[in-house]
């Protein structure tokens, strides 16, 4: 391996699970730029640690907007190594009452994010020899979830291109993989929580129960928990894993 760090772009990277990765990748010696919509918030992290932080702005489903931003990532850290498409939104409503606007949202941020972004800094790597690409995708892009119908086609989009880019980047010393968390405890699912005690008048405990209960360990992920396994798939110990669909999930999906 070079002397030099390698580089990683963190999608959505200003909290919740994209912090998580991070702040994971940096303790193993990379160096990281997270990329957000809002400057502000990515930013903020970026100034917990600017020697080996640094923040900028993008739409992901923008392609002239992620080439300016991966521009300024490659002058500040040199060319990108590692990839993790963590940038995605979650809205509910059920199908009959789900209008065209949400779809092509679900589908922009989630799924064409992901194209985009990827397809940014893929070419670098292949000539190279080497890349990570991790997507976090969600046990919705495993198994269904009512009212969720666009987030879980959306992810399962995400989860399918994984696995053909997999296949593609086979020998090019480029490794494709998808982490599937189950419920977190970031700011989605807060605010679905939120949403929820507001449609059905539960308490917040309850609303809480009930995401909680899916999980056989009876309790929600945690963004580290989450960035763990992205920051494995991220290293060389993980160059023989690649079209992979890891659940961090509390057994919730087998």
């Amino acid at each position: 391996m070079s002397s030099v760090p390698r580089h990683a772009l963190v999608t959505g990277g200003g909290q919740g699970i994209g912090a998580a990765v991070a702040r994971a990748l940096v303790a193993r010696g990379l160096n990281v730029t997270v990329l957000g919509r809002r400057l502000d918030v990515v930013q903020a992290l970026a100034d917990s640690d600017p020697a080996h932080l640094h923040a900028v702005r993008a739409d992901v489903a923008d392609p002239d907007q992620v080439a300016a931003a991966v521009a300024e990532a490659v002058a500040r850290f040199g060319p990108v190594d590692v990839l993790v498409n963590n940038a995605g939104q979650a809205q509910t409503a059920p199908f009959l009452k789900m209008d065209l606007a949400l779809w092509n949202q679900m589908l922009s941020v989630n799924l064409t994010g992901t194209l985009v972004c990827t397809q940014a800094v893929l070419p670098g790597m292949v000539a190279r020899g080497w890349g990570r690409v991790v997507n976090v995708a969600s046990t919705a892009g495993q198994v269904g979830y009512a009212y969720v119908s666009a987030y879980c086609a959306a992810k399962h989009g995400v989860v399918g291109l994984t696995k053909s880019l997999a296949l593609e980047m086979a020998k090019k010393g480029v490794t494709v993989n998808a982490v599937c968390p189950g419920y977190t405890e970031t700011d989605i699912v807060r605010e679905s929580i939120a949403r929820v005690v507001a449609k059905t008048g539960r308490s917040a405990e309850e609303a809480r129960a009930e995401f909680v209960k899916s999980n056989p360990q009876g309790r929600l992920v945690q963004p580290e928990q989450v960035a763990d396994a992205v920051a494995w798939l991220c290293g060389d110990g993980a160059s023989a894993v690649t079209g992979q669909q890891i659940s961090v999930a509390g057994g919730e999906v087998m």
